[in-house]
């Protein structure tokens, strides 16, 4: 693409004005003058021209150059032909940091800038770590239309050194308009706001949701040169919702700058019409909601005492209806079957929303990005994300809410098959139950199929679309009949009342669902660490009983076989290999000694916490402690990784000794 003569004669001003702030010429004086007096041979009478460039390239000179000079790319208004992207630099011209990254000339950008954060108060008396210390440490994760990103993990103060550019495309999603740049107008109609979580993680690797903010980026429209200075103010979570955690310096910027900005009276007014047309849809939503809901008590009084939950509050405490927390979510090639899907799920942390003082459960619903950040969340969080992935695979899937054993409110997963089948999948364990109803008017000798699954009642079922109310005499799961479209069984709400508040793009209040993220945790690095934090642990534990400890690692290589066969029997619910290890073992101990060994499953990676752990089980720690003649120990850690560095650890501690009658 060649340039328009007045272009040309600017870039060659520029690269002159940058060649003499570098005095590259004198530099370029100064080596022929060296490589003159260095290299030429006396009968020699000139140096060619390929000679001195090999002196200037060999002495760094030109890598130089190239290093500094760097391109801004110019606002394109006309559509651009499509082509793959380029590497192009650009630098910030406020800032005296230079930033770079891979950017296409033909798309918009956002760059977001934290410029630091105050007011963390919280942390005032917390000292300054030593260099090498270990602290705490906080962390920025940012969402907006399909991308995420991670700040870098900053020590935890009460001016935490916050300094991160984030560079967010803001695309279209229309089908032709690919390569097309985003205009101002068409900017203001992006109502996605840019999700932000800010969570903290302790020295043992456990993770704290502090704040969760949705930022309205779209006042830079406005903004003179597309640039704006914002202070975010980050509230707390759950029970701390009202209360200010800190203060965040964020600067926002167009790339390219833009040509024509917006007043800021129209994005006001933009704005303003937004939040008048949620807040209208969420009452009329309301309104329905109500009715329904004295129509449901109408059918039988008792159903007031049934679980039957229509909003939930998110980890801001706003109030969303329940089916606003599900969406068809694709693993995209993270995931490959609804089985490794609920494995996944499975492996994420449980953790009840922590209360203060006590009662009854603290409830909190979180968002996505929320609970994928902290890597754990209640039983409402794992249904919620497990329903979403099944819907994704195509399954006709649905939260269900009720009680286990003893009365305690749950959430867990149902599918319904096309041949009837109701299948329940539990979140918190990745177990699968087939529902068998008992006939509650058989005789009472009649022989009825024992319920395998936890659950005792059900309230409610609900997904992205449907919402349903059972309004069957009974509430019991075992008797429960689950034809959804028998409308004397289940009252269902207006599909149409639900859309209208819960489909995409719905209304502005609707935190859209992040992509899954793939594992950054190297899996074979993992579990090395962890083995031999483990054998550490084993020799000092033996030291101060007076024992000492001797390792056979042939014996800890063939205990792999057993942890992959227990992993693929927690993904498949088949069953595979363990004749294969069973013989291993058989041929490695020889006759007259005796070989013990103990499994154990974790979905955290400290081996402190997990050596506590495995010494509180009698038969583990038997092992551990062994006594006798020619004592050898193994111990053998397995990780596998899931999407959002989510892990299951498997440990096997093993001992082979002679036995002495």
């Amino acid at each position: 693409m060649s340039l328009p003569p007045e272009k040309a004669s600017e870039l060659k001003q520029l690269i002159h004005q940058q060649l003499s702030k570098m005095d590259v010429h004198g530099r370029i004086r100064e080596i022929l003058a060296e490589t003159i007096r260095e290299e030429l041979a006396p009968d020699q009478q000139q140096l060619s021209t390929e000679d001195l460039i090999k002196a200037l390239r060999r002495r760094g000179i030109i890598d130089d150059v190239m290093k500094e000079l760097n391109f801004v790319t110019d606002s394109v208004d006309q559509e651009l032909p499509s082509s793959p992207k380029q590497p192009v630099c650009f630098t910030d011209r406020q800032s005296t940091l230079l930033k770079k990254t891979n950017i296409d000339p033909t798309r918009r950008y956002l760059y977001l800038q934290v410029l630091g954060g105050k007011a963390f108060l919280e942390h005032l008396q917390e000292p300054e770590p030593l260099p090498g210390q270990v602290c705490s440490t906080f962390t920025l994760c940012l969402h907006f239309r399909n991308q995420r990103f991670r700040s870098k993990p900053v020590p935890c103060a009460c001016e935490p050194d916050f300094h991160d550019g984030f560079l967010l495309e803001v695309h279209r999603e229309s089908l032709g308009d690919g390569t097309r740049m985003a205009d101002s107008t068409t900017m203001l109609s992006i109502s996605d706001p840019v999700h932000m979580v800010l969570i903290k993680t302790d020295i043992f690797g456990e993770t704290t949701l502090v704040a969760s903010y949705f930022l309205e980026w779209r006042s830079v429209l406005g903004s003179e040169n597309g640039i704006t200075s914002l202070t975010v103010e980050l509230m707390g979570v759950g029970t701390e919702s009202k209360v200010s955690v800190g203060i965040l310096n964020i600067k926002l910027e167009m790339y390219p700058p833009l040509n024509q900005t917006l007043s800021q009276e129209v994005v006001n007014t933009q704005l303003a019409l937004e939040r008048q047309k949620t807040a209208e849809k969420e009452r009329l939503f309301l309104v329905y909601a109500k009715q329904w809901w004295r129509e449901y008590l109408q059918i039988r009084p008792s159903h007031n005492s049934r679980l039957v939950k229509i909003f939930a509050q998110d980890e801001n405490g706003v109030n969303r209806p329940v089916c606003s927390y599900i969406k068809p979510l694709r693993a995209g090639r993270l995931l490959d079957t609804p089985r490794q899907a609920a494995r996944f799920v499975n492996v994420l942390g449980y953790e009840r929303a922590p209360v203060i003082g006590g009662g009854g459960k603290q409830e909190q619903w979180c968002t996505l990005l929320a609970f994928l950040c902290r890597n754990k969340g209640d039983c409402e969080d794992h249904a919620n994300l497990l329903c979403s992935l099944l819907l994704g695979y195509g399954l006709e899937a649905f939260v269900c809410v009720g009680t286990k054993a003893k009365g305690v409110p749950h959430a867990w997963v149902m599918t319904c098959g096309t041949d009837g089948t109701i299948t329940f999948w539990e979140s918190l364990t990745g177990h699968r139950y087939i529902h068998k109803p008992a006939n509650p008017d058989e005789s009472p000798v009649a022989e009825q199929p024992k319920p395998l699954h936890p659950y005792r009642t059900i309230g409610c079922v609900f997904n992205h679309q449907m919402f349903l109310g059972n309004c069957q005499p009974s509430d019991s799961v075992e008797i429960c009949v689950f034809d959804l479209n028998d409308e004397s069984k289940w009252k269902p709400m207006s599909e149409e009342a639900i859309k209208s508040v819960c489909a995409p793009g719905a209304t502005t209040s609707l935190p859209p669902f992040p992509p899954l993220c793939a594992s950054t945790i190297d899996a074979s690095v993992t579990s090395n660490e962890i083995e031999m934090q483990l054998r550490l642990l084993v020799s000092e534990h033996r030291k101060d009983l007076g024992l000492t400890t001797v390792w056979e690692d042939q014996l800890s290589y063939l205990l792999s076989p057993a942890l992959a066969s227990y992993e693929f029997e927690r993904t498949t619910s088949i069953s595979a290999g363990n004749e294969e290890f069973q013989d291993a073992i058989r041929r490695a101990v020889p006759d007259g000694h005796t070989f013990k060994g103990f499994p154990i499953h974790f979905v955290y990676r400290n081996a402190r916490r997990a050596f506590a752990t495995c010494l509180r089980s009698p038969f583990c720690e038997e092992i551990i402690c062994c006594r006798g003649d020619q004592v050898r120990l193994a111990v053998r850690v397995r990780v596998f990784t899931y999407p959002e560095s989510a892990c299951a650890v498997w440990i096997m501690f093993a001992c082979k000794y002679r036995s002495v009658l």
